[in-house]
């Protein structure tokens, strides 16, 4: 059934144009906007970000997915046997009244203060356990498809796995290490960020469903991450760095959970995922290739990412990589 339906049918929503936004089919009723996803069993998780969601509107971010329930106040609708959640968007976010690091301070000093901590969607304090038991399953399931689907694409990712790991098991063991640090302080608490921040709060929509519970410096780190894998220039890092903490200066053992973050090789994890469930091996290949060639270019940056930003590693005893030295 086509969204257009949907609403009309279980929502009794006359839309009036079709749209898109960050390649997500919506529908425009009025100044309000339309969109859905599929259930596919995530009914938990859906409801915690709902939760987070209405938390953020009435906290004047207009521009985040709401969900809203249907006519017979249900929040999911079946249709052919899949389940719909359909989430209105009340205001576009059409301007940046503050700089990338001063709304992001801003955005984790309001979900600091979210009264209750998620379950399902928390990953505070656990990264070392889900990155193992990341690789650990992900290092199966590649055998598993290999065997399968005996590609290029396959072929590459089984030879280059080896590095893979080396890699990960450097940032768990400096996350391991870094849990031990206790020279943190309040800002360290949970709080509501993303699962992959690239400058969210610029973008006209907030998607509830990429909301998560973690500790602040994900977002921080996964901003940097980009930036590097983007080639954008150190100062940009450096100002976002400064505006962030004009907000909410960060502990030592923020900035080692930055590091190790940015350690952990988060975006071929993301593809190798997404290979999981697509069978575009040409492109996948392609992908995997320009991972490699953007790597050198990453630990390059990484190798200086303390002195650029004007942290004194050895002042404040923070430990570094060494074959990144």
């Amino acid at each position: 059934m086509p969204l257009r339906e949907l609403l009309s049918t279980h929502y009794n929503i006359q839309v009036e144009e079709k749209i898109s936004l960050n390649g997500k089919e919506g529908y425009r009723q009025g100044n309000q906007f339309y969109f859905t996803t599929t259930n596919d069993n995530r009914e938990v998780i859906l409801m915690e970000q709902a939760a987070v969601a209405y938390y953020f509107m009435e906290n004047d971010h207009k521009q985040i997915t709401m969900p809203i329930p249907n006519l017979y106040g249900e929040w999911f609708s079946s249709i052919a046997d899949k389940s719909y959640m359909v989430f209105q968007v009340q205001q576009l976010n059409q301007e940046q009244r503050q700089t990338a690091g001063k709304a992001l301070a801003t955005f984790h000093q309001l979900g600091s203060n979210y009264r209750y901590e998620p379950k399902n969607i928390s990953s505070y304090g656990a990264w070392k356990e889900l990155w193992i038991d990341k690789l650990t399953v992900f290092e199966t399931k590649i055998e598993q498809e290999a065997k399968l689907h005996p590609t290029a694409y396959y072929r590459l990712l089984m030879d280059s796995f080896p590095y893979i790991i080396g890699l990960s098991e450097n940032a768990i063991q400096y996350i391991q290490e870094s849990d031990q640090d206790q020279r943190f302080h309040q800002v360290d608490q949970g709080t509501i960020t993303f699962k992959r921040y690239v400058n969210q709060l610029h973008e006209p929509i907030i998607w509830s469903e990429d909301l998560v519970y973690d500790h602040p410096v994900r977002d921080i780190a996964e901003y940097i991450r980009h930036q590097f894998l983007t080639n954008e220039p150190n100062e940009k890092v450096t100002s976002f760095l400064l505006d962030y903490q004009e907000l909410r200066p960060l502990s030592v053992f923020s900035w080692r959970l930055i590091y190790g973050r940015l350690l952990y090789p988060i975006p071929i994890f993301d593809l190798i995922a997404r290979g999981f469930v697509s069978e575009g091996f040409d492109q996948l290949y392609i992908d995997l290739v320009n991972f490699f060639e953007q790597q050198t270019i990453y630990e390059n940056r990484l190798r200086g990412f303390f002195q650029s930003v004007g942290v004194d590693t050895d002042t404040w005893d923070i430990p570094v990589i060494q074959w990144l030295m």
